[in-house]
């Protein structure tokens, strides 16, 4: 970690224990952990109130690497690499715990890029039943709403079909949030006045979307205004099958979605987020961003907690 990062994710780890969110487990070399905390003035007692996985030296490195190469034996991974980057990689390590039932989640991402964590997550915990992508959704607390967004971080230029299996997705999480969704198909275009390739790929996603979820509330393709203005969308187009104002925005690509994302959370959303929450794994693990702060990490640390629970009723440590 950078200094920074690094002091971001202990003084999250201390509200979570201080607000018995979960027991955390932290991977690195324990004296350089407890000299961070003792800098920082911080109150966790490694081995009490958190678990340290000591990169260096951790009894279950052998069938660790083992498995591992067992897992990739046939995909490029040799024994030597293996052992290799069973040592430096930490987010490999997370994910061999969370898949030996070690820890019951993971979060990770605060340094480094997306697709470097993920790659270890799909080689390690892989994609849940019948999905067949994932994705990155992002919460945002505005005035008087709440916004979510996909796909941020992950699918550069989706497909219709990779995006209609994102939406269903991220609607099935929305509604975890005790939201109903309003999905959005969003584009520069506006319900046909462009038939530019981007364009008709929302069309495409749409009606793939009424085949495959046809009581989900979703209409596009459209402007961002129309999406979070319900007057404005019956001026323009009366019969729209969306009712009330979106609260579920799919774009048509990773520049869309992370534009827009960054922007509504600087300029109207005080930077309080929750996410990216990483859809479409086979456990509850989230891949978050350099610039996650305190608090998002202690409110993805919640969620974590949350799918565990939900998927491992006796689960008590992430």
């Amino acid at each position: 970690f950078a200094e920074g990062e690094e002091e971001r994710v202990l003084r999250a780890m201390q509200i979570i224990v201080d607000e018995k969110l979960a027991r955390p487990i932290l991977i690195g070399r324990p004296a350089v952990i407890e000299q961070r905390i003792a800098r920082y003035g911080l109150r966790i007692t490694p081995g009490v109130d958190c678990i340290i996985v000591d990169t260096d030296h951790d009894e279950r490195y052998r069938d660790f690497w083992q498995e591992y190469h067992k897992l990739m034996a046939r995909k490029g991974i040799s024994e030597q690499m293996a052992r290799l980057e069973m040592r430096r990689r930490t987010t490999l390590i997370g994910a061999m715990l969370v898949n030996n039932g070690d820890a019951d989640g993971m979060i990770c991402g605060t340094i480094s890029t997306t697709h470097r964590h993920l790659h270890f997550i799909d080689q390690v915990i892989g994609k849940k039943q019948g999905a067949r992508v994932y994705a990155a959704m992002n919460a945002l607390v505005l005035p008087g709403r709440q916004i979510f967004l996909v796909d941020t971080h992950v699918n550069v230029d989706p497909t219709p079909e990779q995006l209609a299996e994102i939406t269903i997705m991220a609607a099935e999480e929305v509604r975890r949030f005790g939201i109903e969704p309003k999905v959005a198909l969003l584009s520069h275009s506006n319900f046909g006045t462009s038939n530019a390739p981007s364009a008709q790929k929302m069309r495409d996603v749409l009606e793939i979307l009424r085949e495959r979820a046809p009581d989900l509330q979703v209409d596009g393709e459209m402007h961002g205004d129309v999406a979070l203005d319900a007057n404005l969308r019956r001026e323009v187009l009366p019969d729209s099958t969306l009712e009330g104002d979106a609260n579920l925005l799919i774009l048509p690509n990773i520049d869309a979605a992370n534009i827009a994302y960054s922007l509504l959370k600087t300029a109207a959303g005080n930077n309080v987020t929750i996410g990216p929450m990483l859809l479409g794994a086979a456990r509850p693990v989230h891949v978050l961003t350099p610039s996650a702060t305190v608090r998002a990490i202690v409110n993805m640390t919640a969620l974590v907690v949350a799918d565990a629970g939900a998927a491992f009723p006796s689960s008590r440590t992430t």
